[in-house]
């Protein structure tokens, strides 16, 4: 990768850092870890500079105080539509139906919407499951078989392929 991208890798560290709240032992997980963590698996397998960028901040508009407008100035509008895809509509109540919503935007922006919330979801499994949280893995189950049913078929991916294998290993999870 250039040298270019760990410099904007880094401010969006500092980005992160600045607009989120810190995370405590009774956090379902420090968030901001998390972030780093997806960014640092999008940027160690090669995705593109924006896909690393928006894997990175995935979460800042659904978990911090950074608005749409800071994260555009900083970042650009691309990135922002990424983020965007990947962030939760609060407004529905209905787990089920806030996940295919989600899940569905994703797809309508593209497979490289998908490939983040796919990262998300892939960190989220690693980290419930090394916590033994049945119901967060549930959670995971529920986005994995959305990422699935709605994918497009020529969505081809190999992150897809490692999603499977922990669908595969929490299927008796499966909602």
């Amino acid at each position: 990768m250039t040298k270019s991208l760990n410099v904007k890798f880094e401010n969006g560290v500092r980005f992160l850092v600045q607009h989120f709240p810190p995370s405590y032992e009774s956090s379902r997980k420090p968030v901001l870890f998390h972030d780093i963590r997806v960014g640092v698996y999008l940027y160690n397998h090669g995705y593109s500079e924006d896909v690393v960028l928006a894997g990175l901040l995935h979460d800042a508009i659904e978990w911090s105080s950074a608005t749409e407008d800071m994260v555009r100035d900083e970042f650009g509008e691309k990135i922002l539509k990424l983020i965007l895809a990947n962030t939760k509509d609060d407004t529905i109540e209905d787990k089920h139906k806030k996940t295919a919503e989600l899940i569905q935007r994703c797809v309508k922006n593209g497979q490289d919407a998908l490939i983040i919330k796919t990262a998300d979801i892939l960190d989220s499994f690693k980290w419930y499951a090394s916590q033994d949280s049945i119901e967060q893995l549930k959670y995971c189950m529920r986005n994995a078989n959305a990422i699935f049913k709605y994918k497009e078929s020529d969505f081809v991916d190999p992150i897809f392929d490692e999603l499977k294998s922990w669908k595969e290993k929490f299927e008796h999870l499966s909602e």
